[in-house]
């Protein structure tokens, strides 16, 4: 008996306990398990603020200055071209993404030593090639950045890193094995690399970019490729008896002891940003935004008024939220504006003269006896 008393008690407290904890399931909005809030938003591409894509194209000098064959050689520059285009996606304000395509050539030379460069003479090589690789972009100024909303922001310092596949050509001429002769019949090397597996390459470096306007901005880069191929250069075929001082092959590739020829490139380029929006993500720094914020707040001017109706019955509270309008003159009143009556006879304590004690109206709010 008791026992079911005591769950006929508990029974509405349950009840009530579970429909006031319970989530409801909907699909709107802030969702069932915000505080509501009317900032939340759906994450779709209507609730961006900024664009995030943009395109980019570039061109510049190469060269190749670490391998058998150089670029670089009896102090002359022998000038190369690079050109590329690619599709840039914007992660965040800090770091990007890049399908980056790259073409261009490269020309060197190097003498072989002692005996053999006496009769070869100066080999000249050349090298023409493609690229494609995937690269990532960090915004340094971004990352680093400290400063308020009143400095100008229209440089970035960039920093790349990325990977990828090449395809070349590469052709080697000089005044022995590698010439165009009949008698002995004698050509030129060529070697051709399509892409593929064993064409992998990496490549780093840096830009600065200036911000034109918010369409297109200006980029001066420079960047240096690991080829990881000794091949690249144009110095010969990477087969055992290249590296063989007993075998008769031209020893090209035994110049360099690095087994990997490689490039540099410094280009100019532009940037096209896409989308409607009034900025790109690359050019948005949460901290000057959050400096901006706050110097307009601390900088705006606030009307606060007070009394904006008056006090007609002079009794000190605003009419604004005055519960008696018309407060006799020189009576005591509370935060509301009512005049008070302590002893609660209904006379208040202006015209009371028994102010602790409860009495008629008629005896000025005084016992009768």
């Amino acid at each position: 008996m008791k026992l079911g008393l005591l769950l006929l008690a508990a029974l509405p407290i349950a009840t009530y306990a579970q429909d006031s904890i319970k989530v409801n399931s909907s699909d709107k909005y802030p969702n069932t398990f915000s505080s509501g809030s009317a900032n939340v938003q759906p994450f779709d591409n209507k609730a961006r603020r900024f664009n995030d894509w943009s395109i980019s194209i570039g061109g510049g000098a190469a060269f190749m200055p670490h391998a058998d064959l150089t670029s670089f050689y009896d102090g002359k520059v022998n000038w190369g071209y690079n050109a590329y285009i690619s599709l840039d996606k914007q992660i965040s304000h800090v770091f990007g993404i890049s399908l980056i395509y790259q073409r261009g050539e490269t020309n060197q030379k190097a003498k072989l030593p002692g005996a053999a460069g006496a009769v070869a003479g100066v080999g000249e090589a050349n090298t023409k090639y493609n690229q494609l690789a995937l690269m990532g972009d960090v915004n340094f100024s971004n990352l680093l950045r400290r400063v308020d909303n009143h400095s100008p922001y229209r440089w970035a310092f960039h920093g790349y890193a990325g990977i990828g596949v090449m395809g070349y050509n590469t052709s080697l001429h000089d005044n022995d094995q590698f010439r165009w002769s009949n008698n002995p019949r004698r050509v030129p090397l060529f070697i051709e690399q399509d892409f593929d597996i064993n064409s992998i390459f990496y490549q780093f470096g840096f830009g600065v970019k200036y911000k034109v306007s918010k369409l297109i901005d200006i980029e001066a880069r420079t960047m240096y490729i690991l080829s990881g191929d000794d091949e690249f250069d144009g110095g010969g075929n990477a087969d055992p008896a290249d590296y063989n001082p007993a075998s008769n092959n031209p020893k090209y590739n035994m110049i360099n002891k690095s087994r990997s020829d490689n490039m540099w490139t410094v280009n100019l380029g532009l940037s096209f940003k896409l989308g409607k929006h009034p900025s790109h993500l690359a050019w948005h720094d949460p901290l000057q935004e959050a400096y901006y914020r706050t110097n307009v707040l601390e900088n705006a001017a606030t009307d606060f008024v007070v009394c904006e109706k008056g006090d007609n019955d002079n009794d000190g509270v605003c009419d604004d939220w005055d519960r008696e309008l018309n407060t006799p003159a020189g009576a005591r009143v509370d935060g509301a504006g009512v005049a008070l009556d302590m002893d609660l006879d209904g006379v208040i304590d202006l015209y009371d003269k028994c102010v602790t004690v409860p009495g008629p109206v008629e005896n000025n709010g005084c016992p009768t006896k």
